[in-house]
Order: structure tokens, then sequence, then C-alpha cells
């Protein structure tokens, strides 16, 4: 079991920048964590929730939806537990709550292949 906490959100002018953190719980080991991939997904109202980053196990490998690439970046530190995603030169159209997710296993963009999710965090672009 992991449980995943969501901090870092806000609200940003256009341009701007934020840096989302996901904390799993303490009682999940350092050697448990770091199997797992963690991706990040937002969901903005009224749309479906769809991803935005992921990183394999150990961290090697990341993959980003080509809206975001070279303005985000996922990266986790295993020896805390966490996750991050670095967002950089932000647009209105970034404004969506933003969900950590883990799976055993490898990176996937389908969120039916996450078991694990925190509980959002909101993030309002302003132009």
């Amino acid at each position: 079991q992991v449980q995943l906490v969501e901090s870092g959100g806000g609200l940003v002018q256009a341009g701007g920048s934020l840096r989302l953190s996901c904390a799993a719980s303490k009682r999940t080991s350092a050697r448990t964590f770091s199997a797992y991939a963690m991706a990040w997904f937002r969901q903005a109202p009224g749309k479906e929730r769809e991803f935005v980053a992921a990183i394999s196990p150990n961290g090697p490998y990341t993959d980003y939806t080509d809206s975001v690439k070279g303005r985000f970046t996922i990266s986790r530190d295993d020896a805390k537990n966490t996750v991050y995603v670095q967002m950089n030169n932000l647009k209105p159209e970034d404004t969506a709550v933003y969900y950590c997710a883990a799976r055993w296993g490898g990176t996937k963009r389908s969120a039916e292949e996450y078991g694990y999710w925190g509980q959002g965090t909101q993030v309002t672009v302003s132009s």
C-alpha cells in the first residue's frame, strides 16, 4: 500500500514556475518506493484526466506529454520517498488539479494503469 500526498500547488502568473512534490507515506520503505513508477496527471474543469509526465523505477527513464516537453521536468528522490515536477514557463492552459500516481513496474501513460493516487493539488496560471 502506498499513500501519496501532493503539495506545492498555487496561483502563478503566466511565465512563472512552480515545483510540485509528492511524498509517499513514511511507512513505505525507500527500497519499496524505488520500485514504483511514478507519474503526474492533471485534470482541468470539464476535461478528462490527462497524462503529464512519468519516471521509471530508480529514475533512469522519463516520459512527457508533448505539451509540457521542454517546460516540465520530473525527478525523484527515493531516499526521501518523493517525486517532483518542476514546471517552468507556465501557461494558462496548464491550469488544473495535478495528481501524483504510482504503479508497480514500468511507466504507463494511461491513468487506469496506476493503482495509487494522491488527493491532488490545484495549479492556477493567470494570464
